[in-house]
């Protein structure tokens, strides 16, 4: 088994839970409350890493240049948009349903991977994200009668175009990560990958510090919530620890398309944690959308 498989499911587990306590959190702290907790609690773990594996590893720390430096700024704010559009897509439908709307990314991303690295896609990869988009489409007729004028006016509704910007704008964070990571022509994947979100957590943290002490006053809040918050942000930076490696190590797309195995867990947690119910027609769309990662996964 490659390397890059463990590494990928281990990230998407990660990323569930981390997407389950922020929905937990967004009741207390808001979108942007709940969405800031990923970096701001993640960031010293992050630098932690790095210093580890120089220190006690032995790697060299790989010099930065510029084009790490756009690469790294453009896909930490995608990221952090994207957060803010997923924790605000929770309040809008279930858990499972808004996590499988922003889960069209892979098929986003292997278009921004063509259109920004080149990386080209085979005609089963094709097949595969028109599989996916129908599981969309049933996601979002999965509460009217199916005809053709309610699936444009619920692929056009404030919950559909919300989840699947999520996902084009997380698509756009992660051809930017392995851009960046792979800028830095360091010495292994694995120290190119820490220093990438080292760097990137730090930025974000300020970012979002400065953004939220001018538009208001969530900070306290997060601080007061610091046990639940720092779970979010040690399971995000271990998780994106895992996604900065998988996507040094593999095309964008593949990483992505596994990372899909989150849905089970997403669902799982629906259920056991939150209480939600799912009818069949949602349960098909997001099989549907899951075949499509796989055949974009195996094609």
């Amino acid at each position: 088994m490659e390397l890059w498989i463990p590494i990928t499911i281990a990230a998407a587990f990660l990323q569930n839970l981390r997407s389950a306590l922020q929905k937990h959190l967004q009741g207390a702290l808001g979108t942007r409350g709940a969405s800031f907790v990923r970096f701001g609690y993640g960031f010293p773990v992050a630098i932690l890493y790095v210093v580890l594996l120089h220190q006690v590893g032995g790697f060299a720390i790989p010099a930065l240049n510029w084009a790490f430096a756009f690469w790294a700024v453009l896909g930490g704010l995608a990221q952090i948009f994207a957060t803010i559009m997923l924790v605000h897509l929770f309040s809008l439908r279930n858990f499972a349903v808004g996590t499988a709307y922003s889960k069209t990314e892979p098929v986003q991303a292997a278009i921004f991977g063509l259109i920004l690295l080149g990386e080209k896609l085979t005609i089963g990869a094709v097949g595969a994200i028109i599989v996916g988009v129908f599981g969309v489409m049933l996601i979002s007729m999965a509460r009217m009668p199916l005809s053709w004028k309610n699936t444009v006016s619920a692929l056009a509704s404030r919950t559909a175009l919300v989840g699947i910007a999520s996902g084009a704008v997380f698509g756009i964070s992660a051809v930017a990560y392995r851009s960046a990571s792979l800028s830095l022509d360091g010495p292994n994947p694995i120290m190119q990958a820490a220093t990438t979100l080292a760097c990137v957590t730090t930025f974000q943290t300020v970012f979002m510090l400065v953004w939220m002490m001018w538009k208001d006053n969530e900070i306290v809040q997060v601080v007061r919530t610091w046990r639940t918050s720092a779970l979010v942000g040690l399971a995000s930076v271990f998780g994106s620890a895992c996604w900065f490696t998988a996507m040094t190590l593999q095309q964008v797309a593949y990483v992505r398309a596994l990372g899909q195995i989150e849905l089970i867990f997403t669902f799982m947690a629906s259920y056991f944690l939150f209480h939600e119910r799912i009818n069949r027609m949602e349960v098909a769309g997001c099989l549907l959308i899951v075949c499509g990662i796989f055949g974009l996964l195996f094609s």
